[in-house]
């Protein structure tokens, strides 16, 4: 019985896993996105989150080798670690959570195995500028979908124009 028990098993031995997760962790933090299947990437989810929230604290904390020295038991790269706490460290502070998205890509023809794309949320270019030009330019839509019909800007200048010439012979 497996009462309580939650860890996803992934159909392998424990020190396979163990460096699955690592090879899928390092390979997350230099590429920012990798594409897998969605079993491993549930399970490289709950792996890097606490990993992250390490590099994430040591903008706070004094002593940082030690951290450091942490995360590498955990991913057993030099280049991954220095990008961590270098590049994506700094990018996340004011985030508390949720570091990564998983996007399902459909099956793989081959064995019919469900893909998706993990990657780190802070370094999505797509969706962050979307959000940061679609809230200047917000476009009034109805409840049909439609775009409103927006006065063009020549009935504005035509009634200034006209005001101002009306002005002009009062004065005169």
């Amino acid at each position: 019985m497996r009462h309580g028990d939650k860890i996803n098993n992934l159909g392998i031995k424990k020190a396979h896993r163990k460096a699955l997760l690592s090879n899928l962790s390092s390979q997350l933090i230099v590429h920012k996105r990798i594409v897998t299947t969605l079993a491993k990437a549930k399970a490289l989810r709950t792996h890097i989150e606490p990993i992250i929230t390490k590099a994430k604290n040591v903008e706070t904390k004094e002593s940082t080798m030690h951290e450091h020295r942490i995360v590498f038991s955990y991913l057993q790269n030099k280049e991954a670690v220095k990008e961590l706490f270098t590049v994506i460290g700094p990018r996340i502070v004011s985030r508390p959570g949720g570091y990564t998205r998983i996007i399902k890509l459909g099956i793989r023809s081959g064995d019919n195995a469900e893909k998706a794309m993990i990657e780190l949320v802070d370094f999505n270019e797509t969706y962050n500028n979307t959000q940061a030009s679609g809230s200047t330019e917000a476009v009034k839509k109805t409840r049909r979908g439609r775009a409103k019909k927006v006065e063009t800007t020549d009935t504005a200048v035509e009634e200034t124009s006209t005001s101002e010439e009306v002005e002009t012979t009062e004065s005169e």
